[in-house]
């Protein structure tokens, strides 16, 4: 048995129902079909009614973990089926690996995500700035954690250069083998709050996550010494409570994350870019040639990094594809693209 509200029920969802014959459940797993669904009554594992699966048009339509659904105990048996999903209020959510124009769903009405990088050899900016591009797509409210830094001697400086890339987003570094830290992010954790944690394979999600519920609940294992890289053991989503209050999502670690749209979360990513290109002395410049052009001279005065200024051209360009291959589909939209690039260059 559970209570909703420390579920993360709140008054967002609660007013998307009206008289309802149905139980509300959320989604804590999700695999082939089968949901298991944490709800007043206990648990149930249940799958999606036939109209429900008929009136399906696309992946989001799913449900996924962290859903909140209507469904129907059957009775004398821990089994349900479920005939709505409620309207969530963020998700999370990624482009399927391959050509395939699809949306792979990670987790929906995440309140914060904790993007989680650690400071050994594996340490890469313009990696976090991806996931970072993606949770402000989501609607969440991103929290950098870096893990590992009993492995880093230049701490200061690495969480200087995390401050850069991520203007105003909270900074936690934990050692969380040894408990280090972990205090700070569950300080961040609040009674019927959903968090969710996501990174690459490898960088300290489960050793986290078992320290945050507090016990082994996740597998571990040791980082490789030949490139100091995790090695990945979470291999699925799941939803947990936390003694101490609120909810985490885990997620299995992406070797890569390919971004499913977002031009907006761009601009949210790069606002010192983008301040700057307002600086500049034309309103059409392609900060190449063109005089008078803050982002050139920020980056000669040291102000902006070369580095990132390539990231944001890349995930602007990589997001605005995605918008153009979802109106037009992949063939056309690389001629579009091209075009464009072509007429932009000369």
């Amino acid at each position: 048995m559970y209570e909703l509200k420390s579920l993360g029920f709140n008054n967002f969802f609660s007013e998307q129902i009206q008289a309802t014959p149905y139980e509300i459940g959320r989604v804590a797993t999700s695999a082939n079909g089968i949901y298991k669904l944490l709800s007043s009554k206990g648990e149930f594992l249940s799958q999606v009614s036939g109209k429900f699966r008929h009136l399906a048009e696309k992946s989001r339509d799913f449900p996924c973990v962290g859903d909140w659904v209507l469904f129907e105990p059957l009775i004398g048996e821990p089994k349900g089926v479920i005939h709505s999903v409620l309207t969530r209020n963020s998700l999370l959510s990624r482009h399927v690996a391959g050509e395939k124009n699809e949306e792979q769903l990670m987790a929906a009405n995440v309140d914060t995500v904790f993007l989680v990088n650690a400071l050994n050899q594996d340490f890469n900016l313009r990696r976090m700035e991806r996931y970072l591009m993606q949770v402000y797509e989501s609607g969440a409210s991103p929290v950098f954690v870096l893990t590992k830094r009993d492995l880093c001697s230049n701490l200061e400086e690495k969480v200087q250069a995390v401050e850069e890339i991520a203007l105003g987003v909270p900074i936690i570094p934990v050692d969380a083998l040894h408990n280090d830290g972990v205090e700070a992010i569950q300080a961040l954790i609040k009674e019927g709050q959903t968090v969710s944690l996501l990174g690459s394979s490898g960088v300290g999600k489960s050793t986290l996550v078992n320290r945050l519920i507090g016990k082994e609940t996740q597998k571990t294992q040791d980082i490789r010494e030949e490139d100091a890289k995790g090695r990945h053991t979470t291999t699925h989503r799941e939803l947990f409570l936390l003694e101490k209050g609120g909810v985490i999502i885990d997620t299995p670690g992406m070797r890569e994350l390919q971004l499913w749209s977002g031009e907006e979360a761009a601009s949210e990513t790069f606002k010192d870019i983008e301040t700057l290109a307002d600086q500049c002395k034309f309103r059409d410049c392609h900060h190449e040639q063109e005089p008078g052009c803050a982002i050139k001279i920020a980056i000669e005065n040291g102000e902006l990094s070369s580095e990132r200024y390539k990231s944001y051209v890349k995930l602007q360009r990589e997001a605005k594809f995605l918008a153009l291959k979802d109106k037009y589909g992949t063939h056309r939209a690389s001629r579009i693209q091209g075009q464009a690039f072509r007429k932009q260059n000369g």
